[in-house]
């Protein structure tokens, strides 16, 4: 069979996996629901689809591998209802499908440390919707199921420099807060091995070596670009929008030997120092 990777939600993270099967002969189509961004998936060597099932089906009946991006909503999983039935019965002719989840489905672990056999018990609202999200994809008969729950992601065009750089970052300080992070290369580094070595229904963290309080990271970003760190914030007085909050609400370090004994990853980027190194590097390239 042809290497085809239909990509349901082709965002940040699914672009640097195209990036790396590309050169490799693989065929690859994103779904969008932006016909304005149909021009920018054809540059990048993508087949871009709306989100419609008349267009999504003939992909799937064709694909090999499977990854899935798109996040839930209220009302479910998009994906399964756009067309369960269709990935049902097509279920056993895939060679793998990745469902990209959060490591915001352990909840809150007080700092403590959490590995892929912690229990499911989201602080969150989004973390609820992904646990039902993970529920929904087990449970259909035959999918190759690999599920990859995503710390804090971070890279090119994303990461804390912009917001240093124009004022607006703050150091917000809330004792014990520690968060985990991973650079979307080795993201996709993985996505890749996984492909490589399928393991129908394992789960894999994805994260780095190096979990660390918010505002050390804010603080190194601005020591990289040369500007004084900006002041300390506690987070009882910080203003700060609901959604912003909802991320203090849980602290955790996640484990990721997993992706290592598995799979055979070394991270490019193990700790967030390494990583806006590079981000900052990426984003003078581009200029």
């Amino acid at each position: 069979m042809e290497k085809t990777l239909l990509s349901l939600g082709h965002g940040y993270s699914a672009a640097y996996l195209a990036r790396r099967l590309l050169p490799h002969g693989w065929r690859i189509a994103g779904t969008t629901r932006d016909t304005d961004r149909f021009e920018e998936l054809h540059a990048q060597g993508i087949t871009p689809l709306l989100w419609d099932r008349e267009a999504i089906l003939p992909w799937l009946e064709n694909a090999s591998h499977v990854l899935v991006s798109a996040g839930p909503t209220e009302t479910g999983d998009p994906a399964l209802s756009l067309m369960k039935a269709d990935i049902t019965a097509l279920a056993g002719r895939l060679t793998w499908v990745g469902y990209l989840s959060t490591t915001g489905v352990y909840g809150d672990a007080h700092g403590d440390w959490v590995d892929e056999s912690a229990p499911l018990t989201p602080a969150t609202e989004r973390g609820r919707r992904r646990v039902s999200a993970e529920a929904a994809w087990a449970s259909i008969p035959d999918l190759p199921l690999h599920i990859f729950r995503l710390a804090g992601i971070y890279g090119p065009g994303r990461g804390p420099f912009a917001k240093v750089r124009d004022g607006t970052a703050r150091r917000i300080i809330k004792p014990g807060q520690v968060f985990s992070r991973i650079h979307v290369e080795d993201i996709a580094q993985v996505l890749e091995a996984s492909m490589t070595h399928p393991k129908p229904g394992t789960v894999y963290n994805l994260c780095d070596d190096d979990p660390a309080p918010p505002q050390d990271v804010i603080a190194h970003a601005a020591t990289l670009l040369g500007v004084a760190a900006p002041p300390e914030m506690a987070f009882d007085e910080a203003e700060m929008s609901p959604m912003a909050r909802s991320f203090y609400s849980e602290s955790k370090r996640v484990r990721n030997d997993r992706i290592k004994s598995d799979l055979g990853v070394t991270l490019k980027y193990p700790d967030y120092k390494a990583g806006l190194a590079a981000v900052l590097a990426a984003e003078k390239a581009r200029r």
